[in-house]
C-alpha cells in the first residue's frame, strides 16, 4: 500500500508538470500559427506560406540526409568499438570515456573551425563535412547509451557461443550482439538523429544551409509564419523520432511471428 500511495502522486505531479511545460506552450503556439491574415480567424495560410518559401524543401531534405548519414556512421563506428572495449579493451575504457566527453568541453567555435581545417580538402568544400561534426557532438550521448545497454547483457557468453559455432566477428556483431542491445542502438540512433536534425551553431559557423539555418532567416519575414515554423519543426521532429523508435519494435514483432 505504501508503494501505491507514493507512486500515484508522483505520476500525477509529473504528468501535470509535463503538461504545463510542454503541452500548454505548444498548444498556444499552434493556435497562433493558425491565425489568418492580419491575425483574424483561423486558416492554413501560415503553413501554406511556409511550404512555398524558397529553400524550404532543399534545406529540409539536406538536414534529413545529413542526419541519416550521421546516425549510420555513428553506429558503424561506435558499436564495434564499444563491443571491443567491453570484451578486451577494459584498460582503454577510461581513455575513450574521456575522449567522448570532450565535445561537451571544447567550445563549438574551436571545434568547428579547428576540425574543419584538419579535414581533407574534398570534405571542406562539401556539406558532408557536417556529418562528421554531427557524429562528434553526439559522442557523449551515444557512448553512454551503448555502454549502458552492453552492461545489461552477458556479452562474453554471447560472443563465445557465437564464435564456437563458427560465426565470424562481423556475423557475431550483426546477428547476435545487435539484436541483444537493440534498445541501446535505438537510443543512440534517436539521439544522433535528433542532434543532427536540430544542429544550428556549427552549420551556421561553416556557412552551410540546413533546415535550422533556413528557419532563422525565413522566420524574420513573417511573425505568424515564424510560429508556424516552430510548430512544424517541433511536431515534425517528434513524429520522425517516434517512427525511428517504433520501427525496431515492429521488426522484432514480425520476426517473432515468423518464428
Amino acid at each position: 500500500m505504501k508503494r501505491f500511495s507514493l507512486k500515484w502522486p508522483l505520476v500525477i505531479s509529473s504528468s501535470v508538470l509535463a503538461f504545463l511545460i510542454f503541452i500548454v506552450p505548444l498548444y498556444g503556439a499552434a493556435v497562433y500559427s493558425f491565425k489568418g491574415n492580419g491575425g483574424k480567424g483561423h486558416s492554413w495560410v501560415n503553413y501554406q506560406w511556409l511550404i512555398h518559401q524558397d529553400g524550404f524543401y532543399p534545406s529540409l531534405i539536406t538536414s534529413l540526409k545529413l542526419a541519416v548519414l550521421a546516425a549510420i556512421l555513428t553506429l558503424a563506428l561506435m558499436v564495434p568499438t564499444m563491443v571491443y572495449l567491453n570484451l578486451k579493451g577494459q584498460k582503454y575504457k577510461s581513455l575513450v570515456d574521456f575522449l567522448c566527453i570532450l565535445p561537451l568541453i571544447i567550445p563549438v567555435v574551436s571545434l568547428a573551425i579547428g576540425a574543419q581545417v584538419a579535414m581533407p580538402k574534398i570534405l571542406q568544400n562539401s556539406e558532408y563535412e557536417l556529418v562528421f561534426f554531427f557524429v562528434i557532438i553526439a559522442l557523449p550521448y551515444t557512448y553512454r547509451a551503448l555502454d549502458t545497454s552492453l552492461q545489461t547483457v552477458a556479452l562474453k557468453t554471447l560472443v563465445e557461443a557465437s564464435r564456437s559455432l563458427g560465426a565470424s566477428w562481423s556475423s557475431t556483431i550483426l546477428l547476435v550482439i545487435v539484436p541483444a542491445i537493440r534498445s541501446g542502438i535505438t537510443g543512440a540512433l534517436f539521439l544522433t538523429f535528433a542532434l543532427s536534425i536540430g544542429e544550428y551553431t556549427i552549420t551556421s559557423l561553416l556557412h552551410w544551409e540546413t533546415f535550422p539555418t533556413w528557419t532563422v532567416v525565413a522566420a524574420q519575414q513573417n511573425i505568424l509564419g515564424a510560429i508556424a515554423i516552430s510548430v512544424f519543426s517541433f511536431v515534425g521532429a517528434i513524429a520522425l523520432l517516434s517512427v525511428i523508435a517504433l520501427l525496431p519494435k515492429r521488426n522484432a514483432q514480425r520476426v517473432e511471428v515468423d518464428e
